[in-house]
């Protein structure tokens, strides 16, 4: 997708589509996620309203539109983001709050005041985040939208959407509501969107991806396929999920796949394979991660953009959420409370992020799993190999895992070849090392 330069020449959004009856839509916040939202929603023509407190933000938008590329990328669209709402601003019937989770609440404490008494909260960050907006705007007025779909802000107005997919739309009691059918609507422009009776189970399964995906980015400071390729990477990742389904197990949480495919009870670790020095099941596992890396491979973590930025991570949404709720129920997250403090380091600059330092954490958390870091060394030359890359495709579809994410390291194109040779040049890892973890 190219890019259109000059202001003068961007594609506007088409007001005369508005219905005066069509719904008044506020995003809050024009970061990655937030600034691709609204420019679909300006090139779909909505009664839509940008708003962000960043000036710099504000003047390139107005200056040069929403530039957008990557995956289903609308392009250069006009559009404009205000840094306030003045009292005559009239109601809005849905609020996309897409800040990071750190500035969620004062963010919709900010424009609670401006959402019209039928209208509803969308929260589109990580974590459990709706929790904390329904006491600010009512249970009744809060909904929750999980994005399946990375994106970043390469600067001030250019966005990047690093990976397709759509929402989860849902309430936090799980009931049906005609405005989450109207939503979902609205949404199917940027990508598939349905809408759930399990909002929590959704939310779960997500959390524990996302404990693992970016706090493990941040501490690494690599994109997600870079990282995934590292067999003591996906151990980690491996651990830091299981421990987040454990807690929403003891919770009473009915866990979700997350896009359909990834099964979070499937992947958590048995008791079996935490101590196994490697089996078919583990195997698989490994497998399925090296397909989510190569799939989401352009994937880099917001907690890291945001440290970058010198904002506070939202690791305490995240890997932090499940050491609160797990103590609060006597189930042990240490791999979640290492790596917690492992990003606050970084925040705090005492750390630098990188594989050394993301090597070092695995090391310090060998004694708190039962294993030794020596377990990941290569075995001696005359040990069997593990099964082949297709007998674990089998294996994960035996275990009813289904394939759809192994099928997108097929994709064609030069983008698409270069993902299938990490993959091989992983799997050939794999084959040559015994899996001790």
């Amino acid at each position: 997708m190219s890019f259109i330069d000059s202001p003068g020449e961007l594609a506007p959004s088409s007001s005369a589509a508005r219905a005066s009856s069509a719904p008044r839509l506020l995003v809050v916040g024009c970061g990655g996620i937030g600034g691709i939202v609204a420019a679909h929603l300006y090139e779909q023509g909505h009664d839509v309203t940008a708003f962000t407190t960043n000036p710099l933000i504000a003047d390139a938008i107005n200056a040069g539109g929403f530039r957008v590329r990557g995956e289903a990328s609308p392009g250069t669209v006009r559009g404009r983001a205000v840094r306030e709402l003045g009292p005559d601003t009239r109601p809005f019937d849905y609020v996309v709050l897409a800040t990071q989770p750190p500035q969620v609440e004062e963010a919709a404490r900010g424009v609670v005041a401006h959402l019209a008494p039928s209208g509803a909260m969308l929260c589109l960050q990580n974590g459990l985040c709706e929790e904390r907006i329904a006491r600010i705007a009512g249970p009744e007025r809060t909904f929750g939208g999980i994005v399946a779909w990375g994106a970043s802000m390469v600067e001030p107005g250019v966005y990047d959407r690093t990976s397709s997919g759509g929402f989860v739309l849902g309430r936090l009691d799980g009931a049906r509501d005609p405005r989450l059918d109207e939503l979902a609507r609205i949404l199917e422009a940027i990508g598939a969107t349905t809408v759930t009776d399990n909002l929590a189970g959704a939310r779960w399964s997500k959390l524990a991806i996302n404990c693992a995906i970016s706090s493990l980015g941040t501490v690494g400071g690599d994109r997600l396929g870079a990282l995934l390729r590292h067999r003591f990477v996906r151990r980690l990742a491996l651990e830091i999920m299981t421990e987040t389904v454990q807690v929403s197990r003891a919770i009473g949480v009915r866990l979700e796949k997350v896009a359909g495919t990834l099964d979070l009870d499937w992947i958590a670790l048995t008791d079996a394979e935490r101590t196994a020095a490697g089996s078919p099941g583990l195997f698989a596992k490994h497998a399925l991660l090296l397909a989510v890396g190569a799939r989401y491979r352009r994937m880099r973590s917001s907690m890291l953009a945001a440290i970058e930025r010198g904002r506070p991570p939202a690791v305490d949404f995240l890997n932090g959420e499940v050491v609160e709720r797990g103590a609060a129920l006597d189930i042990a997250t240490p791999i979640n409370a290492a790596v917690r403090e492992e990003v606050l380091a970084i925040a705090a600059r005492k750390r630098k992020p990188g594989l050394a330092q993301l090597r070092a954490l695995f090391d310090r958390t060998r004694e708190l799993v039962g294993a030794t870091s020596s377990s990941m060394r290569p075995p001696p030359a005359d040990a069997p190999h593990e099964p082949s890359m297709a007998a674990a495709s089998a294996r994960t579809a035996a275990s009813d895992e289904p394939s759809a994410a192994a099928a997108d390291v097929q994709a064609t194109g030069a983008d698409e070849q270069a993902a299938a040779a990490d993959v091989q040049a992983a799997a050939v890892d794999i084959q040559n090392d015994r899996e001790g973890t």
